[in-house]
């Protein structure tokens, strides 16, 4: 197991203001207010000294070691959705969990659809029943969602769904939540699937809300609330990261949440686009130190950086998409020798990565384990904090 240096968290709900901003009178008022936001960290091991040692570091890795601690996590995505010739397996979950729990890795994300797919259709278990699923037969790992398709949801059944998933998890929940871009599970919902950037930002204002406030009273849309007391309040509120490419969105993610997750982006993509939200943070008068951000990254080790590139690519091809208008791409995968996946993954780091989650090729335990075993104790000490 890990040998792992806590430091107490500070409230997200001690940033909040109390006083109700959000009462909406033209309509669009909630959108100028600010919610509250925090870092939440989870567990953190490294040691800045050794790591200053190590030679080669980028820029943005130097300025996280001017501090006394820096956090780097590693999780692992779960096979909550497959192609249409397999299902599911609540039980294949549950043992990859565990095992995952068991080696010491920090979290566990599933990922979000309420379908998938016409002619070739992908089955899907739904996100926050997959991590209630996964809450019930773990102890420690943090649950995310990756990303869950905000827009799609009544927020205020969201709200006491997560609120509740947060508390009887004692506190794992990690809500990663993004527009969405599948039309017709908005066509299917009844939602305006032009409109779901705005949506996305009322759905919020109303999560932090009703996490938040022990009385909420306001109007957002066609929701009412009068004096409505939604207990126990989660108590840290689970933490939000949004997922998204353009500036508008990346914006969103520097005033509106505590981080960013991405998917599939090669480390010199994502450097370029973390500057950018700190500096969005920056002219927000937010502290960008606060900001987290959590990485989605396709992982296959074998003999060599050849088989594991095609395997690595079927395997994205069988499950995945990419979007042609960000900088998501299959040449984001860790791949390769332990060594060749060290040196990938160091990249990654160097580019400002806090938390890795790695998807591993095939769903495959044996990748998990040469992953523990093989890779992260080829990285520099601090970041190699996985341990059998």
């Amino acid at each position: 197991m890990l040998a792992i240096s806590r430091r107490t968290p500070p409230d997200r709900n001690s940033f909040y203001d109390p006083t109700p901003r959000y009462v909406r009178s033209t309509g669009l008022e909630w959108l100028q207010t600010e919610a509250p936001f925090a870092l939440f960290t989870v567990c953190e091991r490294t040691r800045a000294a050794q790591l200053k040692a190590r030679a080669g570091l980028g820029p943005f890795a130097q300025s996280m070691l001017e501090g006394a601690d820096v956090t780097v996590q590693y999780g692992l995505a779960m096979e909550n959705f497959t192609p249409e010739s397999k299902v599911p397996s609540g039980g294949e979950m549950v043992a990859f969990a565990q095992g995952a729990e068991e080696l010491g890795f920090d979290s566990l994300w599933v990922w979000d659809h309420l379908f998938l797919g016409a002619q070739t259709a992908f089955p899907f278990v739904e996100s926050l029943t997959a991590l209630t699923w996964l809450a019930a037969h773990t102890t420690r790992v943090k649950l995310g969602t990756g990303v869950l398709v905000l827009p799609l949801r009544n927020p205020t059944i969201l709200a006491k769904v997560t609120g509740s998933l947060q508390t009887l998890s004692g506190g794992r929940l990690s809500l990663g939540v993004a527009a969405g871009w599948y039309e017709r599970e908005f066509q299917a919902v009844g939602v305006p699937f032009k409109g779901r950037g705005r949506v996305m930002e009322r759905n919020l204002a109303v999560l932090y809300r009703l996490w938040g406030e022990d009385l909420v009273t306001g109007s957002y849309d066609e929701m009412e609330f009068r004096s409505v007391r939604m207990l126990p309040l989660p108590s840290p509120r689970p933490e939000v990261l949004i997922g998204g490419y353009v500036d508008r969105v990346l914006k969103r993610v520097a005033i509106r949440s505590d981080g960013w997750l991405t998917y599939f982006y090669p480390a010199d993509s994502f450097a370029r686009s973390w500057v950018k939200i700190r500096d969005y943070a920056e002219q927000d008068g937010r502290d960008p130190d606060l900001l987290r951000n959590v990485a989605q990254l396709p992982l296959c080790i074998a003999n060599s950086y050849e088989e594991a590139d095609v395997r690595v690519r079927s395997f994205i091809e069988d499950y995945f998409d990419v979007a042609e208008w960000s900088d998501s791409t299959p040449d984001s995968a860790i791949r390769g020798t332990p060594e060749q996946c060290a040196e990938q993954l160091s990249a990654h780091l160097e580019a400002g990565v806090q938390h890795v989650v790695f998807v591993p090729c095939g769903y495959d335990m044996e990748q998990v384990e040469r992953l523990a075993k093989d890779v992260l104790p080829l990285m520099p000490e601090g970041w190699n904090s996985v341990r059998p």
